[in-house]
């Protein structure tokens, strides 16, 4: 199709701002897009749809419009809703570049025009299989009169004889035409998308599991919900979901594949739907955060809660129970493996907060649901490095006679949150990249749930000294001492460490003697004076001399489980 022929349907609601002249430009496919630098998506021939949410300074507009020229896009319509007026150097800059612009009233979403765009190029280049893209509209609406990604995908079955499926970073079906896929194939293949995105191989991805072959088409959550641009892919491979087809699309013609990425783009405009949906519950999730983290009264806590409780669990009658999980995404600074090679990388950090909120809403999913609803339990807010969730627990009843009555059949456990997640999201991480997650147990009010926060909190940081990708651990796992911790007034534990610690931190300050790591190794290996050498890359006789230094500033004997023990809590507690 034409450019003009968008220009002439009203039901679009474009208006040229300039490019008269190039009008006759063909359109073959359409992308949204708020990156500043999309080239990594584009083909050619495309409409690109932008919010401008990249627009900052009027500098921005020429390096922007440079990038699409030089990709060969077919024009750029930008939409009124963020700004306003189309910048005026924007509005220059494609004059310069001859790439026509338009402008899209605040009143267009744009998936009409995306559903429009897919039509017209589907019914032109394959015109026996534009029955599928026709009825696309669905995927837009849910409930019995709409049916989301599920129609799409019997359309692919019965026009296209394709067996499809929509899966989630993690393996989870979130939506399938017939036979689901065993839950083994669907972590698998979940894996090996995630490990050719890390490498920056553009999709469809091949993959061969069990004799059968299957082509993993990316969905990238690009549009008007989409995170703030950036060109990391670690900021979005743990999120984004992909379109997993049984069948080899190394061989297919253009037009096929044209539609396949065009089915993408819809089901992209579904999970954006489905994100905005979470609105609600994450800032339940924060404000409670932010009562518990300051202190509130239980009764203004408690007060929040039961204004959660019938969102998170609508049609309950009594009080939940509630449970904290956190969880911290971290990622080192290997280039080759992050970055430098799988998404161009700049070597800003990464805003670890909303990658670990949507990972851990996803790894609360049963992994067995599947559907629309999957979701609606989940309220996780992110607060500095961390993702923490508010999770509600319906109260069931157990056998008190059982030796963990006071528990609740419903709990989470760590080990069982990650077990069907594990190896994917461990190709996702790849090299350089960390999970960890901490459990608490189940408290009844308001009352308990700061202590389950400082628990969750623990239980992670013993999730991360263990090794491996991708770690976990629970409130059953920590000692009792560590229970007691978050009790402790902040004016008792500042006195308490202040005694023991500050002798050694003015030393340290003073001659750089590593005193402190040297006293957290030491505990660490349990006292033993060969693998704390070992591990500090010591002499023996180097290690005991700073031990000695530790015994002589602080008056204390580390030979002595009493002394041992307060240094321990003291590292604990500061």
């Amino acid at each position: 199709m034409r450019l003009r022929a968008l220009l002439e349907t009203d039901a679009l609601g474009l208006r040229l701002l300039g490019g008269e002249d190039e009008l006759d430009r063909g359109v073959r496919g359409v992308m949204t897009t708020d990156l500043r630098d999309p080239s990594r998506y584009l083909s050619g021939g495309e409409l690109v749809l932008t919010g401008l949410a990249w627009w900052r300074t009027a500098a921005d507009s020429e390096p922007f419009v440079r990038i699409l020229a030089g990709a060969g896009v077919a024009g750029l319509a930008a939409g009124e809703a963020e700004l306003g007026d189309i910048p005026g150097d924007l509005v220059e800059a494609c004059s310069r570049h001859r790439l026509p612009l338009f402008a899209v009233n605040e009143s267009v979403a744009f998936a009409t025009i995306t559903e429009y765009v897919v039509r017209q190029v589907s019914g032109e280049r394959a015109g026996d299989l534009a029955a599928v893209v026709d009825r696309h509209r669905r995927l837009m609406t849910s409930g019995p009169a709409g049916g989301g990604p599920e129609v799409v995908l019997d359309l692919l079955g019965s026009d296209l004889d394709l067996r499809a499926w929509v899966l989630s970073p993690t393996g989870r079906q979130v939506a399938g035409a017939g036979k689901p896929l065993p839950p083994a194939v669907s972590a698998a293949l979940a894996g090996e998308h995630l490990a050719a995105t890390r490498t920056g191989r553009r999709g469809p991805h091949r993959a061969t599991i069990g004799g059968v072959t299957y082509s993993l088409f990316p969905i990238r959550n690009t549009g008007r919900g989409a995170a703030p641009a950036s060109r990391d892919v670690r900021e979005t491979v743990l999120s984004d979901w992909l379109l997993a087809v049984e069948a080899d699309a190394s061989d297919w013609p253009a037009a096929r594949l044209d539609l396949l990425q065009g089915v993408t783009q819809l089901i992209a405009v579904e999970r954006d739907r489905r994100e905005a949906a979470r609105t609600v519950r994450r800032r339940l999730a924060q404000e409670v955060l932010e009562l518990v983290q300051t202190g509130a009264a239980p009764a203004e806590i408690a007060a929040r809660l039961r204004v959660a409780a019938p969102v998170l669990l609508p049609g309950l009658g009594t009080a939940p129970h509630w449970q904290v999980v956190v969880a911290r995404v971290d990622w080192g600074q290997n280039d080759a493996a992050g970055a430098g090679v799988a998404g161009g990388g700049t070597g800003t950090a990464i805003e670890a907060g909303p990658v670990a909120q949507s990972l851990l809403e996803e790894i609360l999913v049963d992994p067995s649901a599947a559907g629309p609803d999957a979701t609606d339990r989940i309220a996780v807010a992110h607060s500095g490095e961390e993702a923490i969730a508010l999770v509600p627990l319906p109260a069931v009843p157990v056998d008190p006679d059982a030796p963990d009555a006071g528990s609740t059949e419903a709990e989470l456990h760590a080990d069982a949150l990650l077990s069907s997640v594990r190896d994917p999201l461990s190709a996702g991480l790849a090299d350089d990249g960390r999970l960890t997650l901490g459990v608490s147990a189940a408290v009844s009010s308001a009352e308990g749930l700061r202590g389950a926060l400082e628990e969750a909190r623990h239980a992670r940081r013993v999730a991360a000294a263990r090794p491996g990708r991708v770690c976990a651990a629970g409130h059953h796992e920590l000692a009792s001492h560590v229970l007691l911790l978050p009790f402790v007034p902040d004016d008792v534990r500042r006195a308490f460490t202040a005694r023991l610690l500050d002798p050694l931190r003015d030393y340290d300050r003073r001659h750089r003697a590593e005193l402190i790591p040297t006293l957290e190794a030491f505990l660490d290996c349990d006292g033993s004076w060969t693998r704390c050498a070992t591990r500090l890359h010591l002499h023996v006789n180097t290690l005991r001399y700073r031990v000695g230094r530790i015994e002589q500033l602080t008056s204390r004997d580390l030979s002595r489980l009493e002394d041992k023990l307060d240094f321990f809590l003291a590292l604990r507690m500061s």
